[in-house]
């Protein structure tokens, strides 16, 4: 005689570890240029490129504070991210420093020919 198998109830969809950030934005930062990203309704021109000088590091942070923005995503090698960072979190703006194979899963994008970081907005 046959046994026959218990049928396992079938899992519930995985819940995501934490609720969406509707106040982020995206940095990539490189040596000499850095790019930012806020979701589209936050500004006309919701992609931009900074040099990466101290008054192009302030320049973000009014940008992103303007944008109403709380939370940043930013990809990074080297110590480059360092001084932004400061910044950034001084301005009482929360930093996310995301490993840049992980961030590359999450939020990438191509604009003029150039690997910028955008926002995935729901």
């Amino acid at each position: 005689m046959k046994k026959h198998k218990k049928t396992k109830p079938k899992p519930e969809a995985p819940k995501p570890l934490h609720e969406p950030e509707p106040d982020a934005a995206g940095i990539d930062l490189a040596a000499t240029e850095i790019w930012v990203a806020v979701a589209p309704d936050r500004c006309e021109l919701p992609i931009r490129r900074f040099g990466a000088f101290t008054q192009d590091l302030m320049a973000i942070v009014a940008w992103l504070l303007e944008c109403g923005i709380r939370t940043v995503a930013m990809e990074a090698t080297g110590v480059y991210w360092i001084p932004l960072y400061q910044l950034l979190s001084d301005a009482g703006i929360k930093v996310c420093l995301v490993n840049a194979r992980q961030g590359a899963k999450v939020m990438y994008g191509i604009v003029n020919g150039c690997s910028i970081c955008t926002v995935s907005v729901c």
